[in-house]
């Protein structure tokens, strides 16, 4: 699975920071940055470009959606996909009305599973 795709990772727990990392390098993906809040996330986000953020929704500061809805209004909008621990029906309606490409529960992250969210 070859591509050029470039991502951020934005979660506040390393472990899953560095799983992920590995996990979506394998898949063909370029990680270009790690953020562990969501202010970090819009600043980093401003400097890298990614092509897509893979955005926790419960960080330290800012929440995933508000941090979705800052992204899009950025100077280089990512695809931001959204991801969790708890099952996206934990959130409702919100992860439709978001600013995002949709959302991956932790345990199913794969780079086939971002790929047909971002392509």
């Amino acid at each position: 699975m070859a591509m050029a795709t470039t991502v951020l990772i934005v979660d506040d727990h390393p472990s899953f920071r560095d799983g992920a990392r590995l996990l979506l390098e394998s898949d063909g993906y370029e990680v270009v940055g790690e953020a562990s809040d969501g202010a970090s996330a819009l600043s980093c986000t401003d400097e890298l470009c990614p092509d897509v953020v893979l955005l926790d929704i419960n960080l330290p500061d800012i929440d995933g959606f508000e941090v979705a809805g800052r992204l899009a209004c950025s100077h280089c909008p990512p695809s931001v996909v959204l991801t969790s621990s708890r099952d996206a029906s934990d959130y409702g309606a919100l992860v439709e009305r978001s600013d995002v490409r949709g959302f991956i529960p932790k345990p199913e992250l794969s780079g086939r599973a971002l790929a047909a969210l971002v392509r």
